[in-house]
């Protein structure tokens, strides 16, 4: 009894003892740190109720203060800016180009009465001052319309005079840019398949979209720029290098396609100075399967005042002055350039019979006609030299239409000056997608459409074409293609 006395006593002993530490340590933050810690501290001292409201308390406000102080996508510095809004219309379709600051992810949705196709572009905010509605009035868009949706969001809405429409939408990098296509036309086949394969809804139908451009059919370009590397072609009088004239054209028109036509694929032999074999440059076409191969030379001749444009497109000639050229482009002699045209006797006559025969001329004469009508009328001193064949090794194993433009003569001082000018050259890369346009609008494509939209939205159907981006490129494997092989430089 005695011992559990003593206990307790000395367990009151302690207890005081601890309270009066803890009484001159409030203390001693009372005078050096303040009332406000002091208070906090003093939560260890209180009740255990009071002690979890003030933690419940402290809870809530590191929590408010991680949300405001943490960084968000939402801040406006951090949105996506909607720039502007391009639209032309053909024969066939209605094309509207959404220009943006950077890569965005956006949905889709329809709505009726009246009839709308939608789309929500993500993070994203309008740039101040740009025009948000435009009157289209061609068919299937009556207009289109730019609205700040939420804070995060750009609207952008297709007000449509039919329910019955077909759409294509596919957002492009380099620059950022969303693209949509719409068309009135949908054939017989097309509708019975839409009915089959589409549920109806009458909700709004919103799918998230990015970079759907691999599930429609898109042209393939290949554009080349001649020589190249160790070989420069012709030199002008002023010291001009045809493989530098050529080379920034050819990339003037990539920078065109890519712009203006997002909806071509657009690749180049080369995108720098290095040298690629001429067989090697058609293969690349080949392997990508494109359906255009564009050869970009600068002409020159002995005499200095020759000046012109002209277009080739492959065949047997006896014209001296296209057998020159060919000569000069395949790096050979004159001579040597009427002997293969006898060994290529077997080949023309598959040419003869082949529609790859006929599509090439419709391109050197599509691309001729649009370099002459864009030229001359700012430069009437250009002759128009017409279209023409020869025999060139860089178009032989073109399993496509492809021709050979020659664009002015670097040979010649005045069209030389010409060439070395930046608003020419892009003069001339501008009336080369001309006739690369001219010539797909003139030859439609045989494949079906295959992402589209009637009354409600169809499954895209199942696409063979495989992305063929832009790539470094250096000498290729050896052609292993079984035609008759001809000794180069």
């Amino acid at each position: 009894m005695n011992k559990d006395r003593n206990q307790k006593t000395d367990d009151r002993k302690q207890k005081s003892e601890d309270r009066s530490q803890m009484t001159d340590f409030q203390k001693m933050v009372k005078g050096s740190i303040g009332e406000d810690v002091k208070s906090f501290i003093h939560l260890f001292t209180a009740s255990p109720l009071h002690q979890i409201k003030v933690c419940v308390l402290f809870s809530v406000f590191c929590l408010l203060s991680f949300v405001l102080l943490s960084p968000s996508v939402s801040k406006s510095e951090d949105l996506i800016e909607v720039k502007g809004l391009r639209h032309w219309a053909t024969a066939e379709y209605i094309r509207v180009v959404i220009d943006l600051s950077g890569p965005a992810e956006f949905s889709k949705g329809k709505l009726s009465n009246p009839e709308r196709l939608f789309f929500d572009i993500k993070n994203a905010k309008l740039l101040k001052g740009i025009q948000t509605n435009f009157a289209i009035g061609a068919k299937p868009v009556k207009a289109v319309r730019l609205g700040q949706f939420t804070p995060d969001i750009v609207r952008i809405v297709f007000d449509l005079e039919t329910p019955d429409y077909d759409f294509k939408v596919f957002s492009l990098e380099d620059p950022a840019r969303l693209v949509v296509e719409l068309s009135s036309k949908v054939g017989i086949e097309d509708k019975k398949d839409i009915k089959t394969e589409a549920k109806v809804e009458d909700k709004q139908d919103k799918t998230e979209g990015r970079n759907i451009g691999n599930n429609f059919i898109s042209r393939k370009i290949v554009i080349d720029p001649g020589h190249g590397g160790h070989d420069p072609g012709a030199v002008g009088p002023g010291g001009l290098f045809e493989k530098d004239v050529v080379l920034d054209i050819a990339l003037k028109v990539r920078d065109i396609i890519k712009n203006e036509y997002p909806f071509y694929d657009v690749v180049l032999t080369r995108d720098k100075d290095i040298f690629i074999p001429l067989k090697d440059r058609a293969k690349i076409a080949n392997d990508i399967g494109a359906d255009l191969f564009l050869s970009i030379h600068a002409n020159a001749s002995p005499n200095r005042y020759a000046r012109g444009i002209e277009t080739y497109f492959l065949n047997w000639t006896d014209d001296e002055e296209a057998l020159r050229v060919a000569a000069r482009e395949n790096a050979i002699s004159v001579k040597k350039m009427k002997q293969v045209q006898s060994e290529l006797g077997l080949i023309l006559a598959s040419l003869e019979r082949d529609r790859k025969r006929d599509d090439s001329i419709k391109l050197a004469g599509s691309v001729h006609a649009s370099m002459v009508a864009n030229i001359r009328p700012q430069f009437p001193k250009t002759n128009d030299l017409g279209i023409k064949s020869a025999l060139f090794y860089v178009l032989v194993d073109a399993e496509m239409a492809s021709a050979l433009a020659e664009v002015s003569f670097i040979s010649n001082p005045e069209e030389e000056r010409l060439l070395s000018d930046d608003s020419y050259r892009q003069q001339l890369a501008y009336s080369l997608v001309k006739g690369i346009n001219a010539y797909f609008d003139s030859s439609p494509p045989q494949h079906k459409v295959v992402y589209r939209i009637s009354h409600s939205e169809a499954k895209p159907h199942a696409s063979n074409n495989k992305k063929s981006p832009d790539r470094k490129l250096s000498n290729g494997k050896k052609n292993k293609s079984k035609r008759v092989k001809y000794v180069r430089r």
